[in-house]
């Protein structure tokens, strides 16, 4: 009996990769009901690796999903010096994707208004949601998918707990400010080294970008980092993290408006979680969700 070659081996890392993706994708979507049949979904595409996984992995699923929902992409161009602007509209046009370039200058804005050396995530985020809220209106689509990841999550989760001193994330399904829209984030299972390894494997035209997240030594690099130390020396810690955000326990928190500790009495036959804060969790053995939208990925 011969060993696996190089490549054999290669092929079968590339279908587990590509078969877990999907099927995070697909856990997630159904576990928050982001996409419904008959949804028109509005894939927000930069042109950075997120974007193009999510694209993608939304694609394959449409093609083998029990639902039918439209697909239709978005780049906003907001005329950063240097940006390629024929690399979206050709690479959607090869996949006959329908699509739509938003041109806003924001970009000047932003160098404008913010000083030298200061964040611009602020400005930079609120100008694109209200782009892309109005798009989406008069684009008539019930959903906005971002493609932000697991990591995402974790790094906004410290990010408010260290500097906003608030317990709060960034949400798989949140409806918009104004109540008009209802924003999924697909990729929220994710894990960011595999959708890297993922977009080095398909080749993706990645267009870079110096705003935002990218800026040297904002405070959400630095958590990005200290995540990824934690990954390095302590593996598995940020999974056990991420499951915590799926389980809380509000009656083990101090948020008096979260749960009513003023209403709490003596009460034999419902004692809800009691002092068994540090007691093994029974759920942490069970087998993943049944709720998801199946993929078969032998013909995919």
């Amino acid at each position: 009996m011969t060993m696996p070659s190089i490549a054999q081996k290669s092929i079968y890392e590339t279908n587990k990769l590509v078969k877990r993706l999907r099927r995070q994708v697909g856990e997630a979507i159904a576990d928050y009901d982001m996409i419904v049949d008959g949804d028109k979904v509005m894939v927000c595409l930069s042109g950075g690796k997120d974007s193009y996984t999510m694209l993608d992995m939304l694609l394959s699923l449409r093609s083998h999903a029990p639902i039918h929902f439209d697909i239709i992409a978005i780049n906003l161009d907001q005329k950063h010096p240097g940006f390629p602007e024929e690399i979206l509209p050709n690479y959607l046009k090869s996949l006959d994707v329908p699509f739509h370039i938003i041109e806003q200058d924001t970009y000047s804005i932003v160098k404008r208004v913010i000083p030298e050396g200061k964040t611009m995530c602020g400005l930079c985020s609120r100008m694109r949601r209200g782009i892309l809220y109005k798009t989406a209106n008069r684009l008539g689509v019930t959903k906005i998918a971002l493609g932000h990841h697991r990591e995402d999550i974790l790094e906004t989760f410290f990010l408010n707990m260290f500097h906003g001193g608030r317990l709060k994330a960034m949400p798989p399904k949140l409806k918009s400010d104004n109540g008009e829209h209802i924003v999924i984030r697909p990729l929220a299972y994710c894990k960011e080294k595999d959708i890297v390894a993922y977009a080095e494997i398909k080749q993706f035209p990645i267009i870079p970008c110096d705003l935002c997240g990218s800026q040297e030594n904002l405070q959400r690099q630095v958590t990005k980092q200290m995540l990824l130390e934690w990954d390095k020396k302590h593996p598995g810690r940020l999974d056990t993290m991420f499951s915590a955000l799926k389980k809380v326990s509000a009656s083990h928190l101090l948020d008096s408006e979260l749960y009513d500790f003023k209403g709490l009495s003596i009460d034999v036959t419902d004692s809800g979680e009691g002092d068994i804060a540090f007691d093994p969790d029974p759920t942490l053995n069970q087998s993943p969700s049944s709720n998801v939208i199946k993929i078969d990925h032998q013909n995919v």
